[in-house]
C-alpha cells in the first residue's frame, strides 16, 4: 500500500506537468506563475487526473467484486450486460436525429437526449444489469447469472450495431465511447465518481466476510446462515453502481477491472476486505499510469487510453499464460 501510495502521487504529479508539449517540468514551473496557464493546470490536469484515479478506482474495486462474486480470476466488471447497455443508450442518443419512423427508438432517443450522453451511459448500463437479472430471475445462482449476462451483453451490442447502420454518422461516438477516453474529464465528473467511490466501497468491505464465504462454495455459504441470493443481489447492485458511474464517465476502459485483483492475489493475497481496497487502489494507479502515457507518448497528439489499458493489461494476462500461473 506504501508503494501505491507513492506511485499514486508520483503520476498525480507527473500528470500535471503533462500538456500538449508532452511532459515538461520547467513549463509545469510556468505555468504555476502564468495565471492563464495556472488556469487550464487547475480546469484541466488536475480534474482530469484526479478523474482518471477515481475511474480506475471504481473499476478496480468492480472487478475484486465480480471475481468474488463468481468465484472466477477471469470475471471482468462488464461482465453482466453493463457495458452493452452503456453502448446502446449512447449510440441511441447519438443516432437520435437519424431515427424519423421509428416510433419507439424516436421517444427512447429522445429521453435520453435529454439526460445528456452521461447520464444515458449510467442508466444504460444499469438497465443492462437489470435485464440480466430479469433474464436470470434473480441472483440465486451465479453460473445463471453469468449466463444471462453473456445473452444481454450479445442482444444488446447487436442492437448497437443496427442503430448505428441505420445512423452512420453515431458510429464515430461510438468508437470514442467504446475505447475509453479520459480527457472529458472536469470538476463535476471528479465529485460524481468520489461520491461513487466514497458510498461503495465501505459497503464493499462490510460484505467481504460474505465473499470469504462464498469462497468456500454454496453449500458452504449456506450452512454459514448467509442468505445468498440476498448476499448476491446486494453484490450485484454494487457492481452494477461502480460500473455504471465509472462508464458514464470515462466509456468502456479495457482490463483495469480484470488485471487490479490478479495483481493483488500474486503480490499481496490475502481475505476480500484487504484484497476490496488494495484493487481498488491498483486500479486507481494503473488507470493513471495510462492516462499519463496516453497524453505524453505522442504528444501533442493523444492516444485512447482504452487502447493502452488493454495493451498492457493484455500483455500482462499473456505472460501469466505463459508463465502457468494464472490465480
Amino acid at each position: 500500500m506504501l508503494v501505491l501510495a507513492a506511485l499514486a502521487i508520483a503520476l498525480t504529479a507527473t500528470g500535471l506537468m503533462v500538456g500538449s508539449q508532452g511532459w515538461s517540468w520547467s513549463g509545469f514551473r510556468a505555468d504555476l506563475v502564468d495565471s492563464q496557464a495556472a488556469l487550464i493546470l487547475g480546469e484541466i490536469r488536475l480534474p482530469r487526473t484526479l478523474g482518471a484515479l477515481l475511474v480506475g478506482g471504481l473499476l478496480g474495486l468492480a472487478g475484486a467484486l465480480a471475481q468474488g462474486l463468481f468465484r472466477n480470476p477471469l470475471a471482468d466488471p462488464f461482465l453482466l450486460g453493463s457495458a452493452s447497455g452503456a453502448s446502446f443508450a449512447v449510440v441511441l442518443v447519438l443516432a437520435a436525429s437519424s431515427l424519423s419512423g421509428h416510433a419507439l427508438a424516436i421517444a427512447t432517443a429522445a429521453m435520453l437526449a435529454r439526460a445528456g450522453l452521461v447520464l444515458a451511459a449510467f442508466f444504460g448500463a444499469l438497465v443492462g444489469v437489470l435485464l440480466t437479472l430479469v433474464l436470470a430471475r434473480g441472483a440465486q445462482e451465479s453460473v445463471r447469472l453469468l449466463l444471462a449476462g453473456v445473452v444481454v451483453g450479445v442482444v444488446l451490442g447487436a442492437a448497437t450495431d443496427l442503430f448505428t447502420t441505420i445512423s452512420p454518422e453515431a458510429l464515430r461516438g461510438k468508437q470514442v465511447f467504446m475505447l475509453g477516453s479520459t480527457g472529458f474529464l472536469g470538476w463535476g465528473s471528479v465529485w460524481v465518481l468520489l461520491a461513487g467511490l466514497v458510498g461503495a466501497l465501505p459497503l464493499s468491505v462490510r460484505l467481504s466476510r460474505a465473499l470469504d464465504a462464498l469462497s468456500l462454495g454454496d453449500d458452504s455459504a449456506a450452512s454459514l446462515g448467509l442468505d445468498l441470493p440476498r448476499i448476491r443481489f446486494a453484490l450485484v447492485v454494487l457492481l452494477a453502481l461502480c460500473t455504471g458511474i465509472a462508464v458514464s464517465q470515462s466509456g468502456l476502459v479495457a482490463f483495469v477491472g480484470l488485471v487490479s485483483p490478479h495483481l493483488v492475489r500474486r503480490y499481496a493475497p490475502s481475505a476480500h476486505a484487504y484484497a476490496l481496497v488494495a484493487s481498488t487502489c491498483v486500479g486507481a494507479v494503473l488507470l493513471l499510469a495510462a492516462d499519463v502515457l496516453a497524453r505524453g507518448l505522442v504528444a501533442p497528439e493523444e492516444l485512447p487510453v482504452g487502447v493502452l489499458t488493454a495493451l498492457l493489461g493484455g500483455g500482462y494476462l499473456l505472460w501469466l499464460l505463459h508463465r502457468g500461473r494464472v490465480a
